[in-house]
């Protein structure tokens, strides 16, 4: 049980979870750990499961048609990623997932959570709040990506998420915000100037 308490946590922050709901979710938790580069997910593939990381970090993210990477979202300790059309349609994937460092992960299938779901309306609505709570994230993103410049979308931000600008890359960090490595670099080249 000690091993899946971060998760359970992170459950219990939505919804209260008795013994025999955990005993219930524990039930179809997949624990592994991935090396730093490797993929869980692919184009081509279905993602047939959901991924918390229990210790690591993960990014998620697509190649254009011209070969360009864009990174769509980063996974530390204690969050969830997954290639959610792909996922919740049982399409094949159009994302990777990959680890950017070693990581302890917990996965859980898509038939395994339908089935819990459809026996305990407690993991319903935390299913339904987290995903109500990552549109509403990707929502804010983009009008944040539409409204803001290079530079203020860099500080919001590290003043969000000062763990995952510690964790990750400057190339997955620059992508992500929509911009060049080289351009990622004047703009803390400039801001540490100004402290």
């Amino acid at each position: 049980m000690k091993q899946y308490r971060q998760i359970l946590n992170n459950i219990n922050r939505y919804v209260n979870l008795n013994e025999e709901d955990e005993k219930q979710f524990i039930s179809i938790i997949r624990a592994s750990r991935i090396k730093k580069r490797q993929f869980i997910v692919q184009p081509g593939f279905v993602c047939t499961h959901q991924t918390y990381v229990v210790k690591g970090a993960l990014r998620v993210y697509f190649v254009n048609k011209e070969g360009n990477e864009h990174t769509i979202q980063f996974a530390i300790d204690d969050w969830f990623a997954s290639d959610h059309y792909s996922y919740i349609n049982q399409l094949p994937a159009s994302i990777y997932i990959e680890a950017i460092e070693d990581s302890h992960i917990q996965q859980i299938e898509y038939n395994d959570v339908e089935r819990l779901c459809s026996n305990n309306q407690k993991f319903e609505r935390f299913f339904r709040l987290v995903a109500q709570k990552s549109f509403a994230y990707a929502q804010r993103r983009i009008l944040s990506n539409l409204d803001k410049t290079a530079e203020e979308r860099y500080l919001e931000f590290t003043a969000m998420y000062p763990a995952i600008v510690q964790k990750v890359p400057q190339y997955a960090l620059a992508s992500y915000l929509g911009m060049t490595p080289e351009f990622l670099s004047k703009i803390r080249k400039k801001l540490s100037k100004k402290s």
